[in-house]
C-alpha cells in the first residue's frame, strides 16, 4: 500500500534561473502552501488547501511557519579533508603539501575511509545538504567507503576516485594506465547503483602528465554519462605552473580540452582567473563552473566574477569545497558568495543565492530531471529552514516587508540551526 505524506508550511519552488530571467518569473514563494510525497518522490505542490482536499487519506507533517525547500546540492567537496578543515595559514600549493597529502595518504586504510565519509555525510545532512559531488583519494579504497556509506544514507551522491601522476607524494601516485582501469572498474561497480553517480577525477593538470590526461579523456569518451571534475584556475601562480608543465596548451582549460576533458557534464572548481578564450569555450560546451566562495577567501585565491560569468552564458553551480572552504555549511556558503559578488560591485538577489545552491547546483551536475527544486516527479529531498533559528536573525526577519527580506538574514546569519527538519528520499532524517 502506498504511503502518503503531505508536509505544509511555507514553500519556494524555482522554475527558471534568475540570471536569466526576473526574480517573480523564476521562484514562486506559497506562504502556506505544501508538498505530497509518495514513494520517496515528490507527487504534488500547490497551495495548503487544495492539497488537503485533495488527499484527504495522506498523513499531515505541519512545520508552521518553516520554510520547505529543495535540499541543498554542493557539487564539489573533498571528503577526505574533513578532518583537517580550516588548517592555518597557507595557499593553495603549501595547503595541499602541508596538509592534504599527509592526510589522504591515510586513506590506503579502508576503516579509515569508511569512518570519515560517515562523519562527513552526518556532518553534511545536518547542515541541510542532501546530495554532495566530491574527491576521494588515489586509492579505490576511498570511494569504496563514501559510496557504502552514502548508500546506507540512501543519499544521492557522486564522486571519484582522484588521479595523479605526477607532483604528488609517491604514495599519492597513479599512473595513466592505473588511473584509467581504476576508474573503469569503479564505474562498472557503482555510477548508477541505486541513487549514486561516478565522476571521472583528474584532480588538476598540474597532478597529471598528458598521458594520464588522455588515459581520462578516452575515459570520458567511452562512458560519456559519468560527470568529469577537476580544478581549473584557482590561483595565479598555480595557472602559471599548469602552463610551465604543459607548454603545448594555450591556456590553462586547453590543458583539459586538447585531451578529451572539455564537455557537457564537466565541473570545473574555482575558475577565477580565466581568459576570454577559456570563458567563451566553457560556454560553448555546456560546461559548468562551481563558486568555491569559503575557499576562495580562506586560501587567498581570489574574487570570481560570478555575474560576469552568468552573463556569458556559462552554467554555474556553488560548493563548499570543504576542506579549503572553511565550512559544512551551504548557508555559509550562500554568504560568502554574496560578499565577494559585492566586493566586485554585485548585490546578489536571495533568490539568485538560494538557486545556486540548489537548482543551479543540481543542474550543473546533470542532476536537474531528479532534484534542485519542488516539482512533481523529483525526489523528495527536501528541507524545512527556521527563518528564526536565532535571536539575532529574529530580530531581523520580524521588521521583513517580504518574503525574500524575511529568508535574507537567514542566508547571512544561519548555520545548522536553521535546519530543522530533513528528508531524504521522502524519509526524514532528524
Amino acid at each position: 500500500m502506498t504511503t502518503k505524506t503531505l508536509i505544509l508550511g511555507q514553500t519556494l519552488t524555482f522554475v527558471d534561473d534568475p540570471f536569466k530571467v526576473p526574480v517573480a518569473e523564476a521562484a514562486m514563494h506559497e506562504s502556506r502552501g505544501g508538498v505530497l510525497i509518495e514513494d520517496g518522490l515528490i507527487a504534488a505542490t500547490g497551495p495548503a488547501d487544495d492539497l488537503q482536499r485533495a488527499h484527504p487519506d495522506a498523513t499531515v507533517t505541519d512545520i508552521g511557519s518553516r520554510l520547505l525547500t529543495a535540499g541543498f546540492v554542493d557539487s564539489h567537496a573533498h571528503y577526505p579533508q574533513t578532518a583537517i578543515i580550516a588548517s592555518w595559514g597557507k595557499r593553495l600549493v603549501d595547503w595541499l603539501n602541508t596538509y592534504t597529502f599527509p592526510e589522504e595518504a591515510r586513506f590506503r586504510d579502508a576503516a579509515y575511509a569508511r569512518e570519515t565519509a560517515g562523519r562527513y555525510l552526518d556532518l553534511t545532512l545536518m547542515n541541510g545538504t542532501t546530495t554532495v559531488c566530491s574527491y576521494c583519494t588515489i586509492h579505490p579504497e576511498s570511494v569504496d567507503a563514501f559510496f557504502i556509506e552514502a548508500r546506507k544514507r540512501g543519499l544521492r551522491a557522486v564522486a571519484g576516485k582522484t588521479c595523479m601522476d605526477q607532483n604528488a607524494p609517491d604514495n599519492l601516485r597513479d599512473t595513466a594506465q592505473s588511473s584509467h582501469d581504476d576508474s573503469k572498474r569503479l564505474i562498472e561497480r557503482w555510477h548508477d547503483v541505486d541513487r549514486l553517480g561516478y565522476a571521472i577525477t583528474p584532480r588538476f593538470s598540474p597532478t597529471s602528465t598528458p598521458e594520464q590526461l588522455e588515459a581520462l579523456g578516452t575515459l570520458w569518451a567511452e562512458h560519456p554519462e559519468c560527470l568529469m571534475q577537476t580544478h581549473l584556475s584557482e590561483q595565479t601562480d598555480e595557472v602559471a605552473w599548469a602552463l610551465s608543465l604543459h607548454s603545448d596548451a594555450r591556456d590553462y582549460l586547453d590543458t583539459y580540452e586538447m585531451h578529451g576533458l572539455l564537455g557537457k557534464g564537466a565541473l570545473y572548481g574555482h575558475a577565477i582567473h580565466l581568459n576570454e578564450r577559456e570563458r567563451v569555450r566553457i560556454a560553448e560546451a555546456g560546461a559548468s563552473v562551481v563558486h568555491c566562495p569559503t575557499s576562495n577567501t580562506f586560501i587567498g585565491s581570489g574574487l570570481l566574477d560570478l555575474t560576469g560569468l552568468a552573463a556569458c552564458g556559462i552554467r554555474i553551480a556553488l560548493a563548499t569545497d570543504t576542506g579549503g572552504g572553511s565550512s559544512f555549511s551551504m548557508l555559509r556558503t550562500m554568504a560568502a558568495a554574496y560578499e565577494i559578488a559585492q566586493l566586485r560591485g554585485a548585490a546578489l538577489h536571495p533568490a539568485q543565492l538560494y538557486w545556486l545552491a540548489t537548482a543551479g547546483s543540481a543542474r550543473a551536475m546533470r542532476l536537474d530531471g531528479k532534484i534542485g527544486t519542488l516539482a512533481p516527479g523529483l525526489e523528495a529531498d527536501l528541507i524545512a529552514l527556521d527563518l528564526a533559528s536565532t535571536a539575532a536573525i529574529a530580530q531581523r526577519a520580524n521588521r521583513a516587508e517580504d518574503f525574500w527580506e524575511a529568508l535574507f538574514p537567514t542566508i547571512m546569519m544561519g548555520d545548522d540551526r536553521a535546519v530543522a527538519q530533513v528528508w531524504v528520499a521522502g524519509r526524514t532524517t532528524r
